[in-house]
């Protein structure tokens, strides 16, 4: 330490020297003196470029329920099923199947009154307030005999397609219409391939794609070959003549190699007829969706688990590819309807047959997707026979039943049916776990058997749950895994899973869950959005797939009472959508229309982004 004298000294030294040499010892900082005059402004730089407008973010979407019609309240099943839209008109055109004969209803929504609708303590709408305007009898004005399975529009002509089925083994045929007048005027049939199940325009309107399922008889003595017609028009007005594009010449194993299903009883007499199958007798096009750009199109095999491209430039068929299978070994699935309720679990060695329904098809960054509602589908057929002895022993039948008559052919069975490998052991094989699902007994047998008598250490179930977007290499891009049991696993709890046609939960989780089956794809606010309609839980999905690499969930909405043991109630099973957009829209916001096939309704939602 210092002493007070040297101390002194030292202070006294630094002064003296301050101004000579500084010191080591610094004194406080002055205060901040004031702040100069500012200068003048420098010159503005130029403006920067323009930026480009972007895309909304991924948004929630209201769905508010607007129109509803039931088109045949005294037997309702089946009276509405496909739908689609006359944009020129306002009008809403829907198939009615449910008596004989087969029509058409159209619908004008240009005038709905949304406050007309009310809903019960439930919140569900069951009155309605639309109309059929205008009943178009398909067989007396085309004079074609059969159902008319699809409908589909050209808004560029005014033009209505419907495909009418024949006889199995007969040619079916599609009815045109001319509908730029007050009423339908029949234009012509064209005759395409057997059991046309899906009509589809380019958006162009100068071509009608077909998928003629060619589904057997219900004893396999007639298996006609499924194929794909092409029906060019000009200025609206069909040519006279189909272009078929059928499946002769494609290798099964080559298409089994990619993960396309066979199942059938190729080689087994039944009903006195030896059935031997071949590829285009096997593969049942099921739906079509045509590519933004009309080069293409895409053609959902669903029993086959397949999907067929087509050359719309060269009207050639470009291939068909397998499409695999969905590994359920980290998703969650409810399998068992005896379970008491909600219990999602993983299972190792489960995989899903996507078995797509209804497709569509979009663009992103210059290339081409296809969506898919995943159904799944097996095979059952039954035929006459007077008794069980005749059916089993004369006639080849699998089984017998008094209802349904003599079981020609089944690929299904329950799990707890077959005998498991050592890598299910984790499982318990009963009615309270995965005993209870159904898969099909043509994979998964450690030997190759198909009849359900081997040793399975793979098991395959019907559909997937889900929907999938997929590239043109038939690559998955995206699937939204487990997303629709679980959301309405806690939306409903024990009620999920339920089924179309009963309120008692949890009876369609041994079978195909939810079963996604309608499918519409729509742009809202510059963003692409895809709707998915469950057959048997009923509602619809909606996804924003804008960028197909990043798909966000945003909406689920349903009409639909669930009480448990209740009457049910609502709009149940919807099988087909139509998209319509703001700008066709006579409201000028975006509408979805559902048609429902259980209970024969027609709804019209209109959908704003949030």
């Amino acid at each position: 330490m210092l002493s007070k004298k040297k101390t002194l000294t030292l202070a006294i030294t630094c002064a003296l020297t301050l101004s000579l040499s500084g010191c080591f010892l610094e004194g406080d900082d002055g205060e901040t003196g004031p702040v100069g005059p500012a200068g003048p402004a420098g010159p503005a730089g130029a403006d920067g470029a323009a930026g480009t407008d972007g895309a909304s973010a991924p948004t929630t979407l209201s769905a508010t329920l607007i129109g509803r019609s039931v088109l045949n309240e005294t037997d309702p099943s089946g009276a509405a099923e496909i739908v689609a839209y006359q944009a020129s008109k306002g009008w809403v055109y829907a198939v009615n199947s449910s008596g004989d004969p087969v029509v058409v209803e159209i619908m004008d929504i240009n005038n709905l009154d949304a406050s007309a609708l009310t809903a019960d303590a439930e919140g569900v709408v069951n009155n309605t307030n639309l109309d059929s305007a205008i009943t178009l009898n398909v067989n007396d004005t085309s004079g074609l005999t059969g159902d008319a399975n699809s409908i589909a529009f050209d808004n560029n002509n005014d033009v209505l397609a419907v495909a009418v089925a024949a006889d199995t083994g007969v040619r079916g045929s599609v009815a045109f219409y001319d509908v730029s007048g007050a009423a339908p005027v029949f234009l012509s049939n064209v005759e395409v391939g057997f059991l046309p199940d899906n009509v589809v325009f380019t958006h162009d309107g100068t071509k009608a794609i077909v998928a003629n399922e060619g589904e057997p008889a219900d004893d396999y003595s007639v298996d006609p070959e499924g194929s794909i017609s092409i029906i060019e028009l000009t200025d609206g007005v069909p040519a006279m003549m189909d272009i078929e594009l059928t499946f002769g010449g494609l290798d099964q194993a080559e298409l089994e190699a990619q993960g396309a299903v066979f199942a059938n009883p190729d080689g087994r007499t039944i009903n006195g007829n030896l059935y031997t199958a071949s590829v285009a007798q096997d593969l049942e096009p099921e739906y079509v969706a045509v590519s933004e750009d009309d080069s293409l199109a895409f053609v959902a095999i669903q029993e086959n688990n397949a999907l067929a491209i087509v050359d719309l430039s060269t009207n050639t068929l470009a291939g068909v590819i397998g499409l695999g299978f969905k590994d359920w070994s980290n998703l969650l699935l409810d399998a068992s309807d005896r379970d008491g309720g909600v219990n999602l679990s993983n299972y190792p060695g489960l995989f899903g047959m996507y078995q797509p329904d209804t497709i569509d098809s979009f663009t992103w960054n210059g290339a081409n997707f296809i969506v898919t509602a995943n159904e799944g589908d097996g095979r059952e057929y039954f035929f006459d026979a007077p008794d069980e002895a005749t059916c089993l022993t004369t006639l080849g039948g699998v089984d017998f039943d008094d209802d349904d008559g003599c079981l020609a052919f089944i690929d299904e069975i329950r799990v707890e049916d077959l005998t498991l490998a050592a890598n299910f052991d984790y499982v318990n094989n009963d009615d309270d776990d995965i005993g209870r699902l159904l898969v099909t007994t043509f994979l998964g047998s450690e030997d190759g058997s198909t009849d359900g008598s081997g040793t399975y250490n793979e098991l395959y179930t019907y559909g997937a749950r889900s929907f999938t977007i997929w590239d043109t290499n038939g690559l998955v891009v995206y699937d939204s895994g487990d997303d629709f049991e679980r959301i309405t696993a806690s939306i409903f709890g024990p009620l999920f899973n339920n089924n179309n046609d009963e309120n008692e939960g949890d009876t369609r989780s041994d079978a195909k869950g939810p079963e996604p089956e309608a499918l519409a794809l729509g742009m809202i606010d510059g963003r692409q959005y895809a709707f998915v309609g469950l057959e048997r839980m009923g509602g619809v999905m909606a996804y924003d797939i804008t960028n197909p690499y990043n798909v966000q969930f945003v909406s689920y909405f349903i009409n639909r009472g669930v009480a448990e043991g209740a009457d049910i109630t609502g709009d149940l099973a919807p099988e087909g959508m139509s998209f319509i957009s703001a700008m066709d829209s006579p409201t000028g916001e975006a509408l979805l229309v559902i048609g429902n096939e259980e209970s024969g309704s027609v709804q019209i939602y209109q959908i704003t982004a949030e």
